[in-house]
């Protein structure tokens, strides 16, 4: 077990970057698989997540070479070239990778099984299979296949409109990704913004993906897919923790450069400032189709604000430093529908406020998010990180601006999406110690 020990007072000063941005990354991989030809992915997240993807894909019968842990070339078997495995698929920890792999292995001519993690179990499937299930997919699982391991047999899928009860790029990903395999055409109608990183992706490899508003639609490809060409830009959940950091640490100014600002990615940039925080992109470009900039953030006076509705969606993977961040604020600090964090790598109300409360943080728990008074001077304790890197990270970021000695046990989690997230903040300047 790795723990991070941490103390207050280094300012953090200088400049840095972030690994690749997890959703792309898992994207890249498993739709270079579809090609026909050779993908080129450069700034790959060489995280433990991405990395069962990639398994999983070479197990489907993809040939991936490695020039690099960042650098891949992925050799595509053509849209319908994928091989029936020859065991279990396993999952791991990744919600992504089961959820997109099932909307992709619906409308496959051989069977194929599907199971993860302890914690994977216990995440909530109904909500793809049940629309896969509407095109005719014939899926198995636990509990009428709400819960994985998930079992799915070759069937003729048809498409359909399907109206997402929340929004959830995840689901839309699945669905559009059975959509092209299936006979008709398969509408998404989204209740609000959800990242769209597979719309992006597959339309740049001439899929016949359009969007219209908060409506995608997809169908069956009538040409072969082209390869991709794809440097990953950095991730946006992962910068947010250095965000939060820079913000709350006395003293402090650091510039990340090369995050994706994908507009349905930065709710978090986006609550920040609306606490106050001094957050500036510079050199905005375009990265292989996705929005680009460096990001400078210095130390702030931040205050309390209320976040609910839309903005949730685009930010929910940061809502726990955005509660050390509410720490740290005058005022108070309300996220509401938030129910999504409840069915996370854990229930992430119940451990970010339980954590929290540890360190002294006014914070408490509603059905769908928190309420947090502020600002608080945080003390040192003994931190868990329940196997959740976001959490393990958001634990490290209230060390350091907590009183005393912090220790953040289990922060091996943090290779899951930030390889290297330790050293960053020390390079940066945190008075940050690892111990195995």
């Amino acid at each position: 077990m790795t723990k991070l020990i941490l103390q207050a007072g280094g300012a953090l000063t200088g400049h840095c970057s972030v690994p690749g941005d997890k959703s792309i990354s898992h994207r890249a991989v498993m739709f270079g698989g579809l090609a026909e030809g050779v993908s080129h992915v450069r700034g790959f997240l060489d995280g433990g997540d991405c990395r069962t993807t990639v398994a999983l894909m070479r197990a489907l019968g993809v040939q991936i070479d490695e020039v690099s842990p960042t650098e891949m070339l992925i050799h595509g078997r053509g849209f319908r070239g994928l091989q029936e495995p020859a065991t279990v698929l396993d999952c791991g920890n990744s919600g992504t990778t089961i959820r997109l792999v099932v909307g992709l292995l619906a409308g496959q001519d051989f069977t194929s099984f599907l199971t993860g993690s302890e914690q994977i179990r216990r995440r909530p499937m109904g909500r793809v299979v049940k629309p896969l299930r509407g095109m005719g997919a014939d899926i198995l699982g636990r509990q009428d296949g709400n819960y994985a391991p998930l079992g799915i047999r070759p069937a003729r899928l048809r498409g359909v409109e399907y109206d997402l009860p929340i929004a959830s790029a995840q689901v839309k990903s699945c669905v559009l990704l059975a959509g092209l395999y299936a006979n008709g055409l398969t509408v998404v109608r989204e209740p609000g913004p959800a990242r769209d990183h597979t719309e992006r992706m597959l339309m740049a490899m001439g899929a016949p993906i359009s969007v219209a508003g908060r409506t995608v639609m997809s169908e069956s490809p009538r040409h072969a897919l082209k390869p991709l060409d794809i440097t990953v830009p950095g991730d946006m959940s992962s910068a947010a923790f250095l965000l939060v950091a820079a913000a709350i640490a006395p003293d402090s100014r650091i510039m990340i450069t090369g995050v994706g600002v994908n507009p349905t990615r930065t709710g978090i940039v986006d609550a920040l400032q609306a606490m106050g925080a001094e957050i500036v992109y510079h050199n905005r470009r375009d990265q292989a189709g996705e929005p680009v900039a460096d990001i400078e953030v210095s130390t702030s006076a931040l205050h309390g604000a209320t976040f609910g509705g839309d903005a949730i969606v685009t930010m929910i993977d940061e809502l726990p430093v955005l509660a050390v961040a509410a720490t740290q604020a005058q005022g108070r600090t309300v996220v509401r529908n938030a129910a999504e964090l409840r069915v996370k790598e854990t229930d992430r109300i119940a451990t970010t406020v339980g954590e929290l409360r540890k360190m002294g943080a006014r914070i408490e728990p509603t059905h769908d998010g928190f309420i947090i008074d502020g600002p608080t001077r945080l003390r040192a304790a003994p931190t868990e990180a329940h196997g959740d890197h976001r959490l393990a990270m958001a634990l490290a970021v209230a060390g350091l601006v907590a009183e005393g000695r912090t220790v953040v046990y289990g922060a091996e989690v943090t290779s899951d999406s930030f390889p290297g997230f330790e050293f960053t903040l020390q390079a940066l300047g945190a008075d940050l110690v690892v111990e195995e």
